[in-house]
């Protein structure tokens, strides 16, 4: 699926075509202190495609301004994401990489009388700022001589002052109706080590101040954010102009992408994290794009997704069931369909010889001859479905096994139900059937019909396998709850069964269409003696 028209696709091409940019230069400022989730993915995708659509680039610039949260650890795991959907940034680079000249800009404004040092704490610049209907007040800070300030800015860079005692606030109006323009701080002290640049530095930017200036270096044309930054964008254009910053960047927003009954918070899925609620950011129930990935989702998939959604300044919420749509549609004629058995039921065959295995020849896919053909084992004694039995047959839509009742082993033979075998609580555990050698599939035996065609697996070559089923992590979308009140108690739940012998040297995110069970992916902790498997979601069937 390519990029639709939209907004900033325009705004590109009126650029290009008027001669406002030579070329589309884009950026992904992602802050290292979470790994990315599927709202992410939406920016990536947007400023990617956007800038290959010109033959423009993109930049992979990492906003690691704050260092209390940052870590080298999310930059890997930022990297491999980006890596994983398909994109190579054009140069990866960090905020940190421009401290010295974001400082320096920030002695510039100093020195053109636009920026302050303030003793005020948090609790004092709330009070100071005012309301939406009031006017803020200004510092008693506010009118400090540009020496002092200078003096007491090199001093804080120097160390000589703790964490918010002071900070360096930008000087424009107290009394402007955007809240952000009321002297926003532009620098704050915090005496940390970073992850980048050790303990260089004890001061570091703010957001609204560094990301303008770093955009302007770079030579970034479109500014690409979502549209909680619209009321920014005044202060951002204010950075680069004061700052005299050669090159004019211009910051444009889009509307967010949200999911029903998932979150799309780095801070609420770090608490999940963090208070053991899942295994970790790659617990398949996760929208990281990390979980996803381990859940068996696509590139592809999350791209035609993300795409499909279409981009405007509105903010929309789509169904996760057109996320499952589309990594349907883009497995259906990729994968193998094997058999797998999740709840097993034991049939012995009595009239088929022991210790005997016949091999049947059977193509993968019907829809893709490309993907080949396969052996399937027959013998003895197979596993079916425990609900692909019922004792006694209820209707006559029943088109499954019943005792008396005739069904094909797809693939193989017809068998029938003779005798149940059932244990000391009266479960059943055992049928034994028998078969009709003349009904093998393909033999052109047309003389009567089964009751159904269902699937198996022979017992004797059959793998061990564990399939974990998911559903949605939240049961609603009301973000007005409380988080863990929202949690889905049955959010992960694990089978235990087989499959069939060809999938034996399966490797990891190997992605199947088990037979009427769905679609699954080979999990990470699979191995040879256990294997386990994530089902990525359920095959569109009407079948109940």
């Amino acid at each position: 699926m390519e990029l639709e028209s939209n907004f900033i696709k325009t705004i590109m091409e009126e650029d290009l075509k008027n001669g406002k940019v030579s070329e589309i230069v884009t950026r992904f400022p992602p802050e290292p202190n979470a790994y990315l989730h599927i709202g992410h993915a939406r920016a990536i995708i947007t400023n990617f495609e956007l800038a290959k659509i010109f033959n423009g680039k993109t930049n992979l610039r990492f906003d690691d301004t704050n260092p209390v949260k940052e870590d080298s650890s999310f930059v890997e795991a930022i990297k491999e994401d980006i890596k994983w959907l398909g994109y190579e940034p054009a140069q990866v680079l960090f905020g940190s990489d421009y401290f010295g000249q974001t400082y320096d800009l920030a002695v510039t404004l100093i020195n053109k009388g636009l920026a302050y040092v303030c003793d005020l704490n948090q609790e004092e610049m709330r009070e100071y700022r005012g309301t939406l209907t009031e006017a803020g007040k200004n510092s008693p800070y506010r009118n400090r001589s540009i020496s002092e300030n200078l003096q007491l800015f090199k001093e804080m860079r120097d160390g000589k002052f703790e964490d918010g005692e002071k900070t360096l606030r930008a000087k424009i109006d107290m009394a402007s109706p955007n809240m952000n323009m009321r002297d926003p701080v532009i620098y704050r002290i915090i005496h940390i080590e970073h992850h980048n640049t050790g303990n260089k530095w004890c001061i570091y930017p703010m957001y609204d101040f560094a990301h303008p200036i770093q955009d302007s270096i770079e030579g970034v044309t479109h500014s690409l954010c979502s549209i909680e930054y619209d009321d920014h964008r005044i202060l951002y254009d204010w950075v680069v102009e004061k700052c005299d910053m050669p090159h004019i960047p211009h910051q444009y927003e889009f509307g967010r992408l949200n999911i029903t009954n998932t979150i799309m918070s780095k801070r609420y899925l770090k608490q999940l994290v963090e208070s053991n609620l899942v295994k970790w950011y790659d617990d398949p129930r996760m929208p990281t794009l990390t979980g996803l990935r381990r859940r068996g989702y696509t590139r592809d998939s999350i791209k035609n997704f993300v795409l499909g959604t279409g981009l405007s300044r509105i903010n929309s919420t789509v169904s996760s069931e057109m996320l499952e749509t589309s990594i349907r549609n883009d497995l259906n004629y990729q994968v193998k369909r094997v058999n797998a058995v999740l709840n097993p039921l034991k049939v012995t065959i009595t009239n088929y010889p022991e210790n005997e295995i016949e091999w049947i020849d059977v193509e993968y896919s019907k829809d893709n001859e490309a993907l080949g053909t396969r052996k399937i084992a027959f013998g003895r004694n197979v596993y079916i479905e425990k609900e692909d039995f019922l004792e006694l047959k209820p209707n006559k839509k029943w088109k499954r096994l019943s005792l008396g009742i005739e069904v094909r082993l797809m693939h193989a033979y017809f068998i029938k139900c003779n005798e149940i075998v059932k244990d000391s609580e009266g479960n059943i555990v055992e049928l034994l059937c028998t078969y009709d050698p003349i009904t093998k599939s393909g033999s052109g035996f047309i003389d009567r019909k089964p009751n159904g065609n269902i699937h198996f697996v022979e017992a004797t070559t059959s793998r061990k396998s564990v399939f974990n089923h998911f559903e949605p992590l939240m049961l609603d979308s009301d973000s007005k709850r409380d988080m863990v009140e929202r949690l889905n108690p049955n959010s992960w739940k694990t089978l235990n069964g087989f499959v069939e012998i060809d999938l034996k040297d399966t490797y990891s995110l190997e992605r199947f269409q088990f037979i009427r069970n769905g679609y699954y992916a080979t999990d990470y902790d699979s191995k040879k003696e256990l294997l386990v498997f994530n089902r990525i979601c359920e095959l569109r069937s009407s079948f109940k």
